[in-house]
């Protein structure tokens, strides 16, 4: 008889591209998340859950920086549809809208936030599962929507610690980009499909002037570039004026926002769509100003284009300002944390008719690692109190003093592991990272008390006490089990007051 093959064990790995989430940086999203949801219903937004899954035909052409619709995203048929797991969540706002638009005000003014997936290669900090937080307006045609948007967005990163100076919203106009490339001749206002390879490649070249430098986008406009490694990207192979155009676009950011638009209504002189582009900015500009956001919150930024080949007008985009060390300790600047702007075109797919929209995507999981690069959100929440469990033929008198905690509101679990061992119990605790121990032996169940042992500061003693210091426990009181409560509740809180939770 042949042996039986044995299956391997299935090994205990999260699949590449993704990661696991533990406890407290759980509770630090969830935290991040209702601090924007509060900025988003302040403003009148209505919060939308949509299917994290969509037709591939729905998804459409926008997925960024792909040219096939299936590429990028986790897809599989069904009968004769492709389905896949959202790219991103504005692509099934739109089949939302286009879908129950009948049914929505207009304009309707949606928030949702949500993990999108990516099927493309991993990197450092670089996941195929992302949280994305998003607030959009559809049906809106005045630019008064997209200020809006700016506005809610200077306010959001405010709210979740961002203060104003590590932050700037920059703004530009999509339409003034096309301007400047019909001027330069790559843009034929009769023919849109005319120089389309040329303009994606000028697009991606203007998107990596931080990263490149004025010399190294110039290379990409022209004939191509080579980069340290000896790999060459071919250029968008513009004329030198052609060239000198687009970097005079490029340059035009002045001291303030009256000056940058000045400069670049000389620039769009000659073209329809780029004086209204310019227009808008202006617009905006007033509007902010209005609303008391002065150029050190948001400000106009030619040098802003958006990746995605959906935007139609304004595009702004929120970028970090402080700096921090990379991996190698060298200092550089957090850089973008969110993204957006208008995209008229985007429902008419479904619809026929073109639907004006706008809207902004923030990236959470950037923000939560800001914060953390600047010290603001602990590594490590506090934990639950623990109730010890000195005797566990009385387990039920524990279960009732964890009972009484937990409907007062205070976080607690009984110790449900071996309780042979105590220090194993105290060990438990501090991997919680529990700030308090109850102990009660059956001495103190007589005389109705217990033993309150503080973690945190036995934590510190420990750290520098000398030994008799150590032994005389000033971490660890007895109190009246009547008094537990109210003992805790003022524990508790000198902890947070000393900036312990």
């Amino acid at each position: 008889m042949a042996k039986v093959k044995k299956q391997p064990r299935p090994k205990a790995e999260t699949p590449k591209g993704f990661r696991d989430y533990f406890g407290a940086e759980v509770a630090q999203r969830k935290a991040m998340l209702d601090q924007i949801a509060t900025v988003y219903h302040r403003y009148g937004f209505d919060a939308l859950e949509s299917s994290a899954v969509e037709t591939v035909e729905a998804l459409g052409k926008f997925l960024p920086d792909v040219d096939r619709p299936n590429e990028g995203v986790f897809a599989w048929q069904e009968e004769d549809d492709w389905l896949a797991l959202r790219y991103d969540l504005t692509a099934p706002l739109a089949r939302v809208y286009a879908q129950h638009r009948n049914d929505l005000p207009t304009p309707y003014r949606r928030y949702a936030m949500g993990p999108v997936w990516r099927n493309e290669k991993p990197g450092p900090g670089r996941f195929r599962q992302f949280y994305q937080c998003d607030a959009d307006t559809v049906g809106a045609a005045s630019v008064a929507a997209d200020a809006e948007i700016c506005a809610m967005l200077s306010d959001t990163l405010e709210a979740v610690g961002i203060p104003r100076g590590d932050y700037i919203v920059r703004v530009n106009n999509r339409k003034v980009l096309n301007g400047v490339m019909e001027v330069a001749g790559i843009l034929d206002p009769t023919d849109p499909e005319k120089f389309s390879t040329e303009r994606g490649i000028v697009l991606r070249a203007i998107d990596k002037l931080d990263r490149l430098g004025p010399d190294g986008v110039r290379a990409l406009l022209g004939e191509g570039r080579k980069d340290d490694s000896g790999d060459f990207t071919k250029g968008a192979g513009l004329a030198n004026e052609q060239v000198d155009v687009v970097m005079s676009f490029m340059e035009a950011k002045r001291a303030d926002g009256a000056a940058t638009v000045a400069r670049l209504k000389e620039l769009v002189s000659n073209s329809t769509i780029g004086q209204s582009g310019v227009q808008e900015l202006e617009t905006i500009a007033e509007l902010m100003a209005a609303q008391g956001y002065a150029s050190d919150r948001i400000e106009i930024d030619p040098s802003v284009v958006r990746g995605l080949g959906y935007y139609t007008g304004p595009v702004f985009e929120a970028e970090l300002t402080f700096e921090i060390e990379d991996e190698k300790g060298r200092p550089r600047q957090f850089g973008s944390v969110a993204g957006g702007g208008r995209y008229d075109d985007l429902v008419k797919r479904f619809t026929g008719q073109e639907v004006p929209a706008t809207g902004i995507s923030i990236g959470v999981d950037r923000l939560l690692a800001a914060l953390h690069a600047k010290g603001r959100l602990d590594k490590a929440a506090v934990g639950p109190v623990i109730v010890t469990v000195m005797d566990r033929d009385r387990m039920g008198a524990y279960q009732s003093i964890v009972g009484d905690l937990r409907n007062a509101g205070i976080r607690a679990e009984v110790y449900l592991g071996n309780p042979k061992n105590f220090g194993n119990q105290l060990k438990y605790a501090d991997k919680r990272n529990a700030p308090v121990a109850i102990i009660q032996g059956s001495d103190e169940a007589e005389r109705g008390v217990v033993q309150v042992k503080d973690l945190v500061l036995g934590a510190k003693i420990a750290e520098s006490a000398s030994h008799e210091e150590w032994k005389a426990q000033p971490a660890q009181r007895e109190v009246a089990l009547a008094d537990l409560i109210a003992e805790l509740r003022k524990m508790l809180g000198d902890m947070d007051s000393d900036g312990a939770g």
